[in-house]
């Protein structure tokens, strides 16, 4: 994933989380809300509750190896914020990468009506 892809600042994320719109699912949460940008942004968030920070960024490369791979099914103008639930240390990497793109799929759908 780019630089220029990534959410980063704090402030970014709480206005995304309180005021965009939330999609759930048992392994995620996907936060979602429109940009003044040309582009998508990821912003990737997990609980020190999960594990520590080896576990943290084993998932977080993971998801991010998803995003990468499925760049066509992001709407451009869009922030996501993808905050990864404790269920998720229990899968493989394929019901993840199921399970997110599911998630994405219905968010792009509903955005659209």
């Amino acid at each position: 994933m780019k630089k220029i892809n990534i959410v980063k600042e704090n402030k970014d994320f709480n206005r995304i989380i309180n005021e965009g719109k939330s999609y759930k699912n048992k392994y995620f949460i996907l936060n979602t809300m429109d940009n003044n940008l040309e582009h998508y942004r990821f912003g990737i968030s997990m609980s020190k509750k999960t594990g520590n920070a080896v576990i943290r960024n084993l998932y977080k490369r993971k998801l991010r190896n998803i995003i990468d791979t499925n760049k066509k099914l992001y709407s451009k103008n869009k922030d996501y914020i993808i905050i990864i639930r404790k269920n998720c240390l229990d899968v493989e990497y394929k019901e993840l990468e199921k399970s997110f793109l599911y998630l994405i799929k219905n968010s792009n759908l509903t955005e659209e009506k």
